[in-house]
């Protein structure tokens, strides 16, 4: 059974048909659910921390993406520098850091808007390693991001600390790094990429939790394991990376980037819904404000360069 699953996610995300410029109502649901899963994936992890360490928690988390995935998918055709390099950003760097911060120093509404700054982080660092020019789009973009950063640090308290942002900025950094690996990976089986990069994930991230959240924490955590953590451990490993991979790699192949990509920009609505819903998070004038800037500087980067080639003459 687990071999008819894995693999029908692989095949998924790789599978090539021509590409059309309409997306049916029925793909558009499917690209909203993954949206869906990876923007309440913050509540779920917020759950899973009432429970456990934030280290071993995201251990476990990328234990199960993994295992026993690889023994049903092949390995990538990339090289082993680079899958240890995305395991690392993205497990360690990103993850890793992003559970700390939501282990009480930032809203789970919060992280969800800010970690999707890794956009912006990825622009800067393709100028510096592939000398990409900077557009006056971007730069804007920038600047209505900061701005929004800005209001959320004027406006710290007990739920959410300059701390917390600062981790979870250094996430989304950690995230644009993983962007750029994946990136030189080429075009690839997503669902194998990530299975196979999770196990390098996994050695710091369980070496880590034993040296600061020492092994008696962590027995403890596993000896009271209840089927809502398995839930949420699984929730992550099997529908947010997996899943949600597979089917936006899917989506990708069969329609045009400009009809896709932009539905990911949905992700913060979900994660800040969700969280106000299902955690009673408040959302004052002053959070949609902040939102409305980070999400602006983050349409203004996806939409530009499509307002720009459709205002060029036709040669």
């Amino acid at each position: 059974m687990l071999f008819v699953v894995y693999r029908g996610l692989s095949h998924l995300s790789t599978s090539v048909a021509p590409m059309s410029p309409a997306v049916p109502i029925r793909h558009l649901f499917l690209a909203l659910l993954v949206v869906a899963v990876w923007g309440t994936n913050f509540v779920v992890i917020k759950a899973g921390l009432d429970h456990l360490p934030p280290l071993l928690f995201a251990g476990l988390r990328f234990t199960f993406a993994f295992f026993p995935a690889v023994f049903f998918i092949p390995r990538p055709l990339v090289s082993w520098r680079n899958l240890i390099s995305y395991g690392l950003f993205i497990g360690v760097g990103q993850f890793g850091l992003l559970y700390i911060a939501l282990n009480g120093h930032i809203s789970p509404g919060l992280a969800s808007l800010v970690v999707q700054t890794n956009a912006l982080f990825t622009i800067g660092l393709a100028m510096i390693v592939s000398g990409e020019r900077v557009r006056l789009a971007q730069i804007i973009a920038l600047m209505l991001a900061g701005a929004g950063m800005g209001v959320i640090v004027m406006h710290t308290d007990g739920s959410t600390t300059p701390l917390g942002l600062g981790i979870v900025l250094v996430a989304a950094l950690s995230w644009g790094l993983g962007n750029m690996a994946s990136k030189n990976a080429g075009r690839i089986n997503m669902v194998a990429y990530v299975a196979w990069s999770s196990m390098f994930a996994v050695p710091p991230l369980l070496v880590l939790s034993l040296i600061f959240e020492g092994w008696g924490a962590d027995q403890l955590a596993l000896a009271s394991m209840t089927p809502t953590v398995w839930g949420a451990i699984f929730y992550q490993s099997w529908g947010n990376s997996l899943f949600g991979f597979a089917v936006w790699g899917w989506l990708l192949v069969r329609y045009p980037a400009a009809s896709i990509a932009p539905m990911s920009l949905l992700v913060p609505v979900f994660g800040i819904g969700a969280s106000a819903l299902f955690l009673g998070e408040p959302l004052p004038a002053w959070k949609l404000i902040a939102a409305g800037l980070v999400m602006s500087g983050l349409a203004l980067n996806v939409f530009w360069p499509y307002v720009v080639h459709a205002l060029k003459p036709n040669k």
